[in-house]
C-alpha cells in the first residue's frame, strides 16, 4: 500500500485526486449548499471521522442546514442494524488464515510491542482479522489521549430526535473492497512503517488543523503531498468512490432536501464532490461563517 497509512482510514481523511490536478481555490467552509433544476435544495457537510472532544462542534451554520433538510445521507449508513454486523464479518479473514501468517518475525514484534504499549493488548487478539482492523487500532492511537468525538455518531443521534431517515451513499463492502485489492504483506508493510516511523500523531494533528480552519484545498494538498503521486491508491480510495456518489446524490435530492454528511477530505480536488457536481450542472454555494 506503500504510503497508504492510518489517515487514510479516517474516513475524514480520503481526499479526491487526479491525473491532471487542478486547483480549485475554494473559500473556507465545511459546509456547501447544493441547488439545481432537477433537484431540492440539498447540503454537503464535511465531517472528520473521528475527532478529540475538546476540538468537536456544530456550527450555527450546520445546524440550520440539517434543520431545514428531510433526510440525512452519510458515507455509510451507519445506522443500519445490519452495520456492525456486516462490518465484523467483512473485517475477519477467511476461516483458516491467520494475520501472523502475513508478516515476519521482526514485524510481529514491532507490531506487537507497539500495540501492547498503547493497547495493553497484543497482534494475537487480531490474528482473525484482516490488517485494516489493526490500522484501525493504530488510528485511534494517533489521534491522542482524551475523550473522543464522531460526527457521523452525533448527527445519527440529531437524526434521531428529529425523526429524520438516515441512508448511506455506499455499503461497507464498499470500503472494505478498496482496501482488499492491496495485498495483505503491502499492508502490514505499511503499519510496520506507521510504528517506525513514530510521526502518526503529528500528521494526524496537520490534517485536523486544515478541518478546523474548513480549508478543504488544505487537506488536499496535505494528502496528495503525503500519499507521494500514489496515483493508483488516490484513484481507487477516492476518485472512483467520489464519482459513484454524484448520480446517488442526484437520485436523493430529486425528491428530499437531503443533509449529505462526507469525510471532508472528499470535497476538495478536481475529482472533489464539490467540483463533480458542478460539472454535473449544479449550482455549489460555500456557506460561510
Amino acid at each position: 500500500m506503500r504510503k497508504l497509512n492510518q489517515i487514510t482510514f479516517i474516513i475524514v481523511v480520503f481526499i479526491a485526486t487526479t491525473f491532471n490536478i487542478v486547483a480549485q481555490n475554494n473559500p473556507k467552509t465545511n459546509l456547501w449548499k447544493i441547488e439545481g433544476d432537477n433537484i431540492k435544495t440539498s447540503y454537503l457537510f464535511g465531517t472528520i471521522h473521528m475527532i478529540p472532544k475538546k476540538d468537536f462542534t456544530i456550527k450555527d451554520k450546520v445546524q440550520k442546514a440539517f434543520e431545514s433538510s428531510d433526510k440525512v445521507v452519510l458515507e455509510i449508513d451507519m445506522d443500519d442494524p445490519n452495520y456492525k454486523v456486516d462490518f465484523m464479518k467483512l473485517s475477519m479473514l477467511n476461516e483458516g488464515e491467520s494475520l501472523k501468517t502475513y508478516m515476519s518475525d521482526d514485524e510481529f514484534k514491532i507490531l506487537d510491542t507497539y500495540l501492547k504499549e498503547k493497547t495493553g493488548v497484543g497482534v494475537n487478539n487480531f490474528n482473525t482479522f484482516k490488517p485494516m482492523m489493526l490500522m484501525s487500532v493504530l488510528t485511534m492511537t494517533a489521534i491522542g489521549g482524551g475523550p473522543l468525538e464522531s460526527y457521523e455518531m452525533s448527527i445519527i443521534n440529531m437524526a434521531k430526535s428529529a425523526n429524520k431517515e438516515v441512508s448511506g451513499l455506499e455499503n461497507i463492502a464498499d470500503q472494505i473492497n478498496a482496501f482488499d485489492e492491496d495485498p495483505y504483506e503491502e499492508q502490514i508493510d505499511t503499519l510496520v512503517e506507521m510504528v517506525d516511523n513514530g510521526n502518526s500523531e503529528e500528521l494526524y494533528n496537520q490534517l485536523l488543523q486544515y478541518y478546523l480552519a474548513e480549508d478543504v484545498d488544505g487537506m488536499y494538498d496535505f494528502m496528495d503531498d503525503y500519499m507521494n503521486d500514489d496515483i493508483e491508491g488516490m484513484k481507487r480510495f477516492l476518485d472512483d468512490r467520489n464519482n459513484k456518489w454524484i448520480p446517488k446524490m442526484e437520485a436523493y435530492s430529486k425528491d428530499n432536501a437531503v443533509f449529505y454528511a462526507v469525510g471532508g477530505a472528499h470535497l476538495g480536488g478536481d475529482q472533489g464532490v464539490i467540483n463533480l457536481l458542478k460539472k454535473a450542472g449544479y449550482t455549489v454555494t460555500p456557506i460561510l461563517d
